[in-house]
């Protein structure tokens, strides 16, 4: 696989680089994450799910499917606190992501950052259901997680690997 920058720009989910292998954002850190343009393709599109993989305390792995958004920072993705998943994340912040689509798919591996338990996470699971849902569907959604305590992580991928069936 070929390496080389992205990063999120307004209007677009991710934008290409590929002069950036290497490079830093405005604040000096390294620009994240690292993939090609085939690996975008994959990551950005419509209602495609995610199946994430966390490390559980005894050592063994823990698999789901979830719901995710792009944005400049990041793949955010967002759990209802106290869930296996994000309760493995804030012990090990290990992270294991795969999109399928058709018979190609793409596997991004690093580290989930928690980045918010209050309304900004509320805010994002109200985007998802909106994102993956109909609009009554998505009113419904939302109201239950209202009533939920949520948590928000961006995803920071730094290896990716593609491939085919």
């Amino acid at each position: 696989m070929r390496r080389a920058g992205w990063r999120g720009q307004r209007g677009s989910a991710w934008a290409w680089r590929p002069e950036a292998d290497g490079a830093v954002n405005i604040d000096g850190v390294p620009a994240t994450p690292l993939l090609d343009p085939e690996t975008q393709r994959l990551v950005a599109g419509e209602r495609r799910y995610a199946a994430i993989a966390t490390i559980n305390e005894d050592g063994s792995v823990h698999q789901t499917v979830i719901w995710y958004l792009l944005r400049d920072e990041g793949i955010v993705i967002n759990s209802r606190a106290g869930r296996r998943w994000p309760t493995n994340l804030l012990r090990d912040p290990r992270l294991s992501f795969t999109v399928m689509v058709g018979s190609d798919y793409v596997t991004l591996s690093g580290e989930a950052e928690p980045v918010d338990e209050g309304e900004m996470a509320q805010a994002d699971i109200a985007e998802m259901a909106r994102r993956y849902t109909d609009p009554a569907t998505a009113a419904r959604y939302i109201a239950q997680f209202r009533t939920q305590r949520r948590v928000s992580f961006v995803f920071h991928p730094r290896a990716a690997h593609t491939g085919s069936e």
